[in-house]
């Protein structure tokens, strides 16, 4: 697929334990991989909804009486499946992250090696762009977020230096910001430092975090009894989020014990985290960092 290489597809999808004529999402459609792998295993009943807030991956829209595309952010998923008659599935998949075709598209901004626009918005109705994150956000604002959602340790010098740089012109493009930060990025590592710095502020610009926290809550109320939660992570943070989440249904502190010592935790793990095999990796370079976690509902004892 040029739009997008679906990532560990059988194994997410074997995950979702898919019974012919449940309902299932695929709330990160992009090219549309995951939900006709979905689709192959469903019979004439069954019914699958994708979500996508990004316009280009409606040109992706499967020709099938049995799919349902939902142009939004998924953070609205229980609202949107109500307004299309759904209350349960047996099923979400989510296959987080930026899709190929969005970093392959320069001018989106996404990108380290194409020049573009400081864009980066999923949806390109947002009201915020890197633009105005890189224009307009103060230094303590920048490094904060170069430092919870880059990992980088000198976010505050980068912060300090992307202001002193904007007040001399501004940085509107891809090569522009990489131009201005030059001296934090040595060639040995350049590769990794830009990646941290634009998925810092990209992470921002979409809310990308606090959107997997809305979805993830959601998932006790919107599983059926023996329903499936499949997600494909790419970062640290992200993956944290999701294994917290299932562990404990918290995304901080511990669940509360009540006095036999038994807590009240919605859902439990499904197997082992998976990884890419090796000859995906050869195939498709950018799954290297793909996580898959697998969860259900937990059984009343």
């Amino acid at each position: 697929m040029n739009y997008h290489s679906p990532v560990l597809l059988k194994e997410s999808i074997d995950a979702l334990a898919i019974k012919e004529d449940g309902v299932y999402v695929d709330v990160t459609f992009g090219g549309g991989g995951h939900s006709r792998e979905i689709l192959s295993r469903l019979g004439e009943n069954g019914r699958l909804f994708g979500f996508d807030q990004d316009p280009d991956a409606l040109e992706n829209v499967i020709d099938d009486t049995r799919f349902t595309l939902i142009p939004e952010n998924f953070r609205y998923i229980s609202r949107f499946l109500r307004f299309n008659g759904v209350k349960k599935v047996d099923g979400v998949l989510a296959d987080l992250g930026v899709s190929s075709h969005q970093f392959d598209e320069g001018e989106r901004g996404f990108s380290t090696r194409f020049d573009g626009d400081l864009d980066m918005r999923m949806n390109q109705k947002s009201k915020i762009s890197a633009k105005e994150v890189i224009g307009s956000y103060s230094e303590d604002k920048l490094a904060e977020i170069l430092f919870l959602y880059g990992e980088l340790r000198n976010s505050r010098n980068i912060a300090k230096t992307i202001v002193e740089k904007r007040q001399e012109e501004k940085i509107e493009t891809s090569f522009q910001l990489k131009e201005a930060l030059q001296k934090y990025l040595p060639n040995a590592v350049e590769h990794k430092i830009l990646a941290q710095i634009f998925q810092a502020i990209r992470i921002e610009v979409n809310e990308e975090l606090e959107v997997l926290k809305e979805f993830l809550l959601q998932m006790p109320n919107l599983l059926n009894k023996e329903g499936r939660l499949s997600v494909i992570s790419y970062h640290s943070l992200e993956d944290r989020l999701v294994k917290r989440f299932i562990r404990t249904g918290l995304f901080v502190g511990e669940p509360e014990k009540d006095v036999f010592g038994n807590t009240e935790v919605p859902m439990e793990k499904v197997g082992k985290l998976m990884v890419p095999k090796a000859a995906e990796i050869k195939v498709n370079n950018r799954s290297r960092s793909a996580k898959l976690r697998v969860a259900t509902l937990k059984r009343k004892k």
